[in-house]
């Protein structure tokens, strides 16, 4: 027993100094830090880029779909504020924020009007 304390109490030699002045847990932190920002903010950034020059390239004749999955055709622009032609005699004003993006024709979803066929009997 009293070797057990005479170890318990025995001084043990200091770690000698790291060598790097950050230190061991600073230098995950800073690579997950530079990771997280070429994974996640650069990409951010560009689509953000991408979004306003559309919105910015707005003008009158573009189909375009809103946020909200209206889609319709610009009547008008102004600074914050887009008109867009629905249908026939329907015009909605939006905010110009929210268009969600222009749609190329080929693209837009059709719309089928199935016509009643005459049931045999």
């Amino acid at each position: 027993m009293p070797t057990l304390l005479l170890l318990l109490l025995q001084e043990t030699p200091a770690a000698p100094p790291s060598a790097s002045p950050l230190g061991g847990p600073f230098i995950p932190l800073l690579v997950i830090g530079v990771l997280f920002f070429f994974l996640m903010i650069l990409p951010e950034r560009k689509r953000q880029k991408q979004r306003q020059k559309m919105l910015e390239a707005l003008k009158k004749g573009d189909r375009v779909m809103t946020s909200s999955g209206i889609y319709g055709t610009v009547v008008s622009v102004t600074n914050d504020l887009a008109v867009l032609q629905v249908a026939d005699n329907v015009r909605l004003r939006f905010s110009r924020s929210a268009v969600q993006n222009v749609v190329e024709p080929d693209k837009e979803p059709a719309l089928e009007e199935k016509k009643a066929e005459p049931s045999k009997a």
